[in-house]
């Protein structure tokens, strides 16, 4: 009984930070658990995610670059305060103006064909890339794209929508 305790306490020991922590970080995930623009999950999207807080204290949480580029479009009147993003190898937020983007490779992106990921760190991108293609840039680059992958997104999606509406 008492090695079973011990054990337990021990357990609670090691894993209550971290769990703590990891429950600390991702806080806008329990805020906003889902993607305000197409409703998808935004802590199975972890890796993907965003959250804008706009000027006037609001905050809006997507599971991808690409949710956030129609966020912002649709919120145009309130400037974005802060934007950040999930880091593809931690899923722990990151400022996303100051995180090293890869645009495109070989990984689908999230609600886009083409691959959007932000990165903590530099040496993270450019082993992304190495393994998987694409290119560095900016937050404003990844931003550029996702608008400029909106249209043939949504062909692609409305094709697939008639394809099974006629099955």
């Amino acid at each position: 009984m008492k090695r079973v305790l011990f054990l337990l306490v021990l357990l609670a020991v090691c894993v209550g930070p971290a769990a703590k922590a990891y429950a600390a970080g991702n806080e806008d995930i329990r805020l906003h658990p889902n993607c305000k623009t197409c409703g998808m999950s935004r802590e199975m999207f972890s890796y993907s995610r965003v959250l804008i807080e706009y000027s006037n204290g609001t905050f809006s949480g997507t599971c991808s670059i690409r949710c956030a580029a129609v966020d912002l479009a649709l919120n145009m009147g309130r400037g974005p305060e802060s934007i950040q993003a999930g880091d593809f190898n931690s899923r722990q937020l990151v400022d996303a103006d100051k995180a090293y983007w890869v645009i495109g490779g070989k990984k689908e992106g999230t609600m886009s064909t083409r691959g959007k990921w932000a990165f903590r760190k530099k040496e993270e991108a450019a082993g992304f890339i190495a393994k998987n293609g694409g290119t560095s840039g900016t937050f404003h680059d990844a931003l550029k794209a996702s608008f400029e992958d909106l249209y043939s997104d949504l062909k692609l999606f409305w094709d697939g929508l008639k394809k099974h509406n006629q099955e």
